[in-house]
């Protein structure tokens, strides 16, 4: 009995596992602009938060950001890809921590690590594109293991 206990409790932590999806969070949300993620890193999802969608038009705006490292950070890189009706339009990467190169605070955090960083950003960009649209965003480290991903669905309607 003890053994056909185990068998079905290993076999619904097989199901959770392999039918979990992480959900869709609403970044921000105002009548002509709508910003949603979901993590596309099926280990791990992570929050993000702006105050209000308008203030991503302007230089500097407010954000909230959580997660729990799986991964040490010694290196980090960026890829941004944006996709508009399934096809990749524009593609950027950068590095963002490394020697002698780091932009960001949590630089050289170890596995296990939390991170969370509530304040200012600037993305130095003058107005968010019109139109629905996925900007899929990928971290990985100096292993080339994924630290975070998501892909974002932004919906502008903004007439700048």
């Amino acid at each position: 009995m003890k053994t056909s206990n185990a068998l079905l409790f290993i076999l619904v932590l097989l199901y959770i596992n392999a039918s979990t999806e992480w959900p869709t969070h609403t970044v921000c949300k105002e009548d002509n602009l709508e910003i949603h993620y979901k993590s596309c890193d099926p280990e791990q999802d992570f929050a993000f938060s702006i105050d209000r969608c308008s203030d991503i038009t302007t230089h500097t705006f407010n954000i909230r950001a959580a997660m729990v490292l799986r991964h040490s950070i010694e290196e980090l890189y960026v890829k941004l890809d944006m996709i508009i009706n399934g096809r990749t339009v524009l593609t950027y990467s950068e590095m963002l921590c490394g020697l002698g190169h780091s932009k960001l605070i949590f630089c050289g955090k170890k596995k296990g690590e939390r991170l969370y960083y509530e304040g200012p950003v600037t993305l130095g960009i003058k107005e968010i594109p019109q139109g629905d649209y996925t900007l899929s965003a990928k971290l990985t480290n100096q292993d080339h293991v994924t630290v975070a991903c998501a892909d974002f669905t932004v919906k502008n309607y903004l007439d700048y």
